[in-house]
């Protein structure tokens, strides 16, 4: 028998039922370009654009930027999409569109009156900055649209071109998006301390409004294949790029770092064989220590890790003697990579994008709220030292 409270019951169904079905203003995902890569680079603008202003279709701005978008599969449109460097066939699995002027803004909003199906940035994946635009514009002022659009998501990976963006989000391969790909590149962390921890569209907002300067990984192009390489230092307090690090500097980074990576060394015994160390293991501190005014930093690192390659001959040298001293041979590498890195932050830049304002703001904070105003320039003149410890626990089949 149905009652009233069970008929009560349904129609309270119906009515969440009703409400959730959907929005009415909502798209089909069919309707939209859903583009999953932003590359922005000094203006040039492209073929298209030349044309189409001697046919009167331009409008007032200046060609300060050109803002590339990498649109995702799935999406039709009955306009043909510009490529940047695409196959001949033109049969990728993604299109890069282009346009120049001076607001990202204004920019995107240009693509409304070139394809029937509105731009969407959801799922933007990736950033990529060429560094020649990062050296004449702050990050702040090219981010600025992006990091108050609503649509899109703060878990983006930003990435710095050594040359132009587009061509980092260019592929040779036709069943490659660049930009999936190069956000796949961040989880081999764990295989490499080559690779900086990934710096998401909301971290690298958090660090601009610190004030504190900062990396962001490098990418390199050949041929249409990307590669990680490095990284690029910016002012904290102009957003511009000044700088780059190599990857032996991020190797000697991640030594200093806390967090753990992978990593290796390779060094070469007496008769000139090839010896690589693997790290597994990695415990960092880092010490401030306060007297009065003057400020310094002892670093402690001890890794544990496995020998993994071993080219020499047959040795009648007792193992534990021969491990033993490629255990101080690779903790010298270690400290050769701190020393190059150090008087590069030091000396060259004068910036600390190692973090060892962290340690001091942690530890010391009475300290901290006196320097950090100042802080780039007076850890340039701070003294810091530094210990390694390598340990081998592994030695490999071939010694035993």
């Amino acid at each position: 028998m149905i009652t009233f409270r069970m008929l009560l019951r349904l129609a309270t169904v119906l009515c969440i039922l009703l409400t959730i079905s959907g929005c009415w203003s909502s798209r089909e995902i069919e309707d939209l370009s859903v583009y999953v890569g932003l590359g922005i680079d000094i203006g040039k603008e492209t073929e298209f654009e030349k044309d189409i202003a001697t046919q009167g279709g331009a409008y007032s701005k200046q060609n300060n930027l050109t803002a590339t978008v990498q649109i995702a599969p799935g999406n039709s449109s009955s306009q043909k999409s510009q490529q940047s460097g695409s196959p001949a066939s033109g049969k990728t699995s993604y299109s890069n569109e282009q346009l120049t002027g001076d607001s990202l803004l204004q920019i995107f909003r240009q693509f409304a009156l070139r394809r029937d199906h509105p731009l969407i940035g959801h799922h933007l994946k990736v950033i990529v900055v060429s560094k020649d635009i990062a050296k004449k514009y702050g990050l702040d002022q090219l981010l600025d649209f992006v990091l108050r659009d609503n649509d899109i998501r703060p878990n983006c990976l930003v990435l710095i071109s050594h040359h132009r963006a587009v061509d980092v989000l260019t592929s040779d391969d036709p069943s490659r998006i660049p930009a999936f790909y190069l956000t796949g590149i961040t989880s081999n962390s764990y295989l490499s301390n080559k690779i900086l921890d990934p710096v998401l569209l909301s971290k690298l907002d958090a660090q601009m409004q610190s004030g504190s300067s900062f990396l962001l990984q490098n990418v390199l192009n050949s041929n249409g294949e990307d590669k990680f390489s490095g990284a690029s230092i910016f002012d904290g307090k102009t957003t511009k790029f000044i700088g780059e690090l190599s990857q032996t500097d991020l190797e000697g980074l991640s030594w200093i770092r806390p967090k753990e990576k992978g990593g290796i060394l390779k060094t070469y015994n007496k008769a000139g064989f090839t010896v690589v160390y693997e790290m597994k293991k990695k415990k960092t501190t880092i010490i401030p220590k306060v007297v009065g005014d003057d400020i310094s930093f002892h670093v402690k690192t001890e890794s544990e890790g496995w020998l993994m390659e071993d080219w020499r001959a047959p040795e009648e040298e007792e193992k534990g003697a021969y491990l033993s001293e490629l255990e101080k041979e690779f903790a010298e590498l270690a400290k050769q990579q701190i020393r190059q890195l150090l008087y590069k932050l030091q000396h060259t830049y004068k910036v600390d994008v190692a973090d060892f304002r962290d340690s001091l703001r942690i530890k010391e904070p009475k300290t901290w709220k006196k320097v950090k105003d100042d802080w780039d320039k007076i850890f340039s003149t701070v003294p810091i030292t530094y210990e390694v410890k390598t340990t081998i626990t592994n030695p490999g089949s071939s010694t035993e």
